[in-house]
């Protein structure tokens, strides 16, 4: 059964309505240009900005719900990890953040951190940790509060260009280890053809395409994303 995310908001002068399915098990990436609204529906949904409006998931209002009670999580662009816990620590956080005690969150973040390769890496701090490494972490985190939807915020953005085709190559995989639905908020047209299965692609706080990758990029149906794909 897909989960239905919806926003209608206000913040500021710019309003957004945005309404799209995502399947369990899937990614969706949200396409857009600048201005677009793709952050401000990430923190919409997350809780993290105020708006005016109605959010809902699969029906459930989330408007009134501190962001640890919106089974929603979050993977920022730049990893926020904190920076005087360890590891495990931050991983567990997230768990522990929605109410589970800290013996069960310290589990569940330790078997996490396993799955995701680097469990070795439990016992250090934020600040010995590469790009790709504080990602992983990042991730863990997120997913082991078993969210609803796990956000994305250009998940690849803070990395060196360097690296980036090989952790992007691993999130693929780490991000088939999650059960609930992703989406994946990204300016790259790499990212979204790797990483997501759907497209949605928002302009000027509206939607303007949305279906299968293969079916967005054969019939792209704006200026924008005819000049996207190319």
């Amino acid at each position: 059964m897909s989960l239905s995310i919806a926003v209608a908001a206000r913040r500021g002068a710019f309003t957004l309505d945005a309404a799209f399915d995502v399947q369990p098990g899937r990614t969706v990436a949200l396409l857009g240009p600048n201005g677009s609204g793709k952050s401000t529906t990430l923190g919409c949904i997350a809780g993290t900005i105020d708006y005016e409006g109605s959010v809902t998931v699969n029906g459930r209002v989330l408007d009134d719900l501190p962001t640890e009670k919106r089974r929603v999580g979050v993977v920022f662009q730049d990893y926020l990890l904190f920076p005087h816990l360890t590891v495990l620590e931050n991983v567990a956080f997230g768990p522990r953040s929605t109410g589970t005690g800290k013996r069960e969150a310290r589990a569940a973040a330790s078997a996490w951190l396993d799955r995701l390769g680097i469990g070795a890496l439990s016992a250090r701090y934020p600040r010995e940790l590469s790009g790709g490494q504080s990602q992983r972490v990042a991730l863990a985190r997120a997913i082991a509060a078993e969210p609803d939807v796990l956000l994305l915020d250009e998940p690849l953005a803070a990395l060196d260009v360097e690296i980036r085709d090989d952790v992007r190559a691993e999130l693929v995989g780490h991000l088939a280890q999650f059960a609930g639905a992703t989406v994946v908020i990204t300016h790259s047209l790499a990212d979204a053809t790797i990483l997501a299965s759907d497209i949605v692609v928002l302009e000027r706080g509206r939607i303007t395409q949305r279906g299968p990758v293969a079916d967005v990029l054969a019939a792209p149906a704006t200026p924008w994303v005819r000049k996207l794909v190319g």
